[in-house]
């Protein structure tokens, strides 16, 4: 089996796609378009990372002198997890359990939806 490789796909976004909130997207990487991690900076909140792998989505946060080491940690696991499941298009749900665990993956509700729908956040209230 050929093995896989993760593959920078940052320069696929505008730079002003790579701002989101009070964060700018620094790298963002995906492996067979199978699973993405990416790692986003801020000067003001913890750096987050990104995960997508199938059925399991979420944002791990950590401060910005952890935040790369982290990374490649959760590449790591989510790698062998791809591989040692014959590239599978998603992880085992005792493998989103141990991995939620492990890195505290959080399904923050703005991942999913966006209450501000344009405007101010002060036109909301």
């Amino acid at each position: 089996m050929e093995k896989a490789k993760w593959r920078d796909v940052t320069s696929t976004f505008t730079e002003s796609q790579r701002y989101y909130k009070d964060t700018y997207l620094e790298i963002s990487e995906v492996l067979d378009d199978v699973i993405e991690v990416s790692i986003f900076s801020s000067n003001t909140s913890p750096y987050e990372i990104y995960v997508a792998y199938g059925k399991m989505n979420g944002i791990i946060y950590t401060n910005a002198n952890e935040g790369y080491k982290l990374r490649e940690s959760v590449k790591g696991a989510l790698f062998n997890e791809y591989m040692a499941n014959g590239k599978s298009k998603g992880p085992s749900n005792d493998f989103i359990e141990r991995f939620s665990k492990k890195f505290n993956l959080e399904y923050p509700m703005d991942l999913y939806f966006n209450f501000n729908l344009g405007g101010d956040d002060d036109d909301i209230y």
